[in-house]
């Protein structure tokens, strides 16, 4: 019997990459032989970062972890693990309120692909609250954000805010 090699795609928009996503990443490469970061090109979001920045970052912040490799995709996450031939999906759960909607994308994912396993990774307490639209709207409001993000992050972000202004 031959043993799978654990490979696991965690998608997400990382609009911007926060330490939450990081807490996550960092864990999951203790894991899991591979972990495929994915940068979903989400047409019905404005986001702040074009596809290439986003990839740009997260490979920065990432260049630490020898079995992370950032990639991007379009269209359904079920074609994504194909195309990389991951074994299962990773999300974050930060709060009970996210479950409904992971559940049900899960679940959908299963029934477009009935061997598509969904792994919940619940990130360090440090980071349950933090997420990428909030630290949007701190920048935007000039907060300090430098907790939630890596220092090359919060530069660039601070650049989009100040290039719009």
């Amino acid at each position: 019997m031959t043993k799978k090699a654990k490979t696991v795609l965690y998608p997400g928009s990382f609009d911007p990459v926060t330490n939450g996503h990081l807490d996550l990443i960092e864990r999951a490469s203790l894991v899991f032989d591979t972990v495929f970061v994915a940068v979903a090109i989400n047409h019905e979001k404005n986001p702040m970062f074009t596809i290439e920045e986003r990839v740009n970052l997260l490979k920065q912040v990432t260049a630490k972890y020898d079995n992370v490799k950032v990639v991007s995709f379009t269209g359904l996450l079920v074609d994504a693990v194909e195309e990389y031939k991951v074994s299962a999906i990773l999300r974050g759960l930060r709060a009970f309120s996210d479950f409904e909607y992971e559940l049900q994308m899960a679940l959908m994912n299963r029934r477009l692909k009935d061997d598509c396993e969904t792994l919940f990774m619940m990130p360090s307490t440090d980071y349950s609250f933090v997420s990428s639209r909030l630290v949007r709207e701190i920048a935007k409001c000039d907060g300090d954000f430098r907790h939630f993000v890596q220092d090359v992050v919060y530069d660039a972000v601070k650049a989009k805010i100040d290039g719009i202004k």
